[in-house]
């Protein structure tokens, strides 16, 4: 990763925080995106909750199938714990999968980032963000710099010492010089946004 080496803020964080190791969990996009959508505005427990409840609502299966979930109703999800527009998202996305219109996994492997940005981001309740989640999490994408994410905006700020948050904008600026290693770039952020201003950066 000599991009983010020849950066010298970022060699000092990443010689702070040490080597990340990245493994995509490579679920099927219903899977990933049900999980996504499930996981929107709410903590790690609260979600992880409620996803639990929604599994078992089909059965025994460790995930169910889209054709299942497009059957179900609205009323049905909530009974989960889902908000009302949580469990419309999810039927629709079901639906869509189960009609061919989702790309599946090696359907992925052969589009660009913007592509499967462009595909699923017609998909009601899935923004840019949640699937840059999607290509970094679930596909393993090395060059992927969630501009807009918080998070990340937050470690820039703090490791190069920056009175203000950076627009999204000055951030996807800046990161060019981090291509095609953005994602670790990324994560490297998330770490310092985690443990706070460090006087050694």
């Amino acid at each position: 990763m000599t991009h983010l080496s020849s950066d010298p803020v970022m060699s000092a964080l990443i010689g702070h925080v040490g080597p990340i190791r990245l493994h995509p969990r490579r679920l099927p996009p219903f899977q990933s995106l049900a999980h996504a959508i499930i996981h929107q505005q709410l903590n790690g427990t609260a979600a992880g909750t409620i996803l639990e409840r929604f599994k078992k609502l089909f059965g025994e299966r460790d995930f169910p199938a889209p054709g299942q979930v497009a059957k179900s109703s609205v009323d049905r999800l909530r009974t989960a714990g889902l908000s009302r527009p949580k469990a419309a998202y999810i039927i629709d996305l079901a639906t869509r999968c189960n009609a061919g219109s989702i790309p599946s996994l090696d359907d992925c492997d052969h589009l660009s980032d913007e592509e499967i940005i462009a595909r699923l981001t017609e998909i009601k309740g899935i923004g840019r963000w949640t699937v840059e989640m999607f290509l970094m999490f679930n596909l393993g994408r090395p060059d992927v710099l969630p501009v807009g994410d918080l998070g990340v905006r937050k470690g820039f700020q703090i490791a190069y010492k920056k009175r203000q948050l950076p627009t999204p904008e000055q951030l996807a600026r800046h990161g060019v010089r981090w291509a095609p290693h953005r994602t670790h770039a990324a994560h490297y952020l998330w770490r310092a946004a985690d443990s706070g201003a460090n006087p050694n950066w």
